[in-house]
């Protein structure tokens, strides 16, 4: 279970040995045989090479940054990437450790430390009923009081571990600020130190049809001052259909767009130049308009760079995994 304590362990490599292991001893006869699978880089003249920048790229399958992370080694891009995941991958200790040696940075959304405080204390995942009430009274919707009229008794045991039912939105955010402020170190040391790419997938979770994306990485790239560079994904869904790491083949094709400069046209309407911290609930009251709207046009460049079975759903929803599977 990804905890602040585990957070605060992590430690990324400039050569992440692992990736490299990877890349020469699997990948490499993988993508060979018994199915050769393709795999093409479209517009690598727009990746800078004097600075780390964000990846953001659609997320159609389980392991679609693999290949890309794969090819970029194959063509001597002198800079590896770590990669926001989700905090349900550190749940058992050996894929926890994989995530580790891999140089991946674990993003504990609102969400997964919800329901990771409501395992601790009634040793299963939530209901929804229970998870919604848990949701309204963090985002302000609901008093304690109805959080936990609302959710029954596992709620309220919730509420009341460590302190009355009444603080527990102030030590849920405590806790919450405790553990993006390590997300936002380890995101800091991956581009300023050890001269890593960041690679994100703003819409949050896996869909073959491109969705909204969420707002975090249009705030942390506007407190740290970084650009980001769309990419689009075409055909990892086909090669890897399933859970199995393993390719099936085909042909996959990343499209690298020019990059999007904070102070650039696009994106500085949009600029947040006043001190802010991201991922709090402060910084989305005073500035969630901005970060929403360059948040659109990232996404909208995306898709830009996707073919048609990609691209928007006409509600830009998404289709892929939801409820309470997002975390857990």
């Amino acid at each position: 279970m990804l905890d602040l304590a585990r957070l605060e362990k992590i430690r990324l490599r400039k050569t992440p040995p692992v990736q490299i292991l990877i890349a020469q001893l699997i990948l490499r006869f993988d993508y060979a045989l018994p199915r050769p699978t393709h795999i093409t880089l479209v517009g690598l003249e727009n990746l800078p090479r004097d600075r780390g920048v964000f990846f953001a790229m659609n997320h159609t399958d389980r392991y679609n940054y693999w290949p890309f992370q794969y090819q970029m080694y194959r063509q001597h891009v002198n800079r590896f990437t770590a990669t926001w995941v989700k905090g349900k991958y550190y749940e058992k200790k050996l894929m926890g450790a994989f995530m580790d040696s891999t140089n991946n940075i674990p993003l504990p959304s609102r969400g997964y430390v919800i329901t990771t405080e409501f395992r601790k204390v009634n040793g299963r995942v939530p209901k929804e009923d229970e998870y919604r009430a848990l949701r309204d009274l963090v985002d302000g919707a609901v008093s304690p009081d109805e959080a936990a009229n609302k959710g029954g008794m596992a709620v309220r045991a919730v509420l009341e571990k460590g302190g009355s039912a009444a603080s527990f939105p102030e030590r849920f955010d405590a806790l919450f600020a405790a553990m993006m402020a390590q997300v936002t170190r380890l995101t800091r040391q991956a581009l300023f130190e050890l001269d890593l790419n960041v690679m994100i997938f703003p819409q949050g979770t896996r869909s073959k049809r491109l969705s909204k994306g969420h707002t975090g990485l249009m705030q942390m790239a506007q407190h740290l001052g970084c650009a980001i560079v769309p990419v689009g994904c075409n055909g990892s869904d086909r090669a890897y259909p399933a859970g199995s790491p393993f390719s099936k083949g085909g042909r996959l094709e990343y499209r690298i767009g020019a990059p999007l400069e904070l102070d650039g046209p696009e994106l500085m309407p949009h600029r947040v130049r006043e001190p802010f911290v991201p991922f709090m609930q402060a910084a989305s009251d005073a500035h969630g308009a901005k970060f929403r709207a360059a948040t659109d046009i990232v996404m909208e460049r995306i898709n830009g760079l996707l073919d048609p079975e990609y691209q928007f759903a006409d509600n830009h929803a998404s289709d892929g995994v939801d409820a309470i599977n997002r975390f857990v």
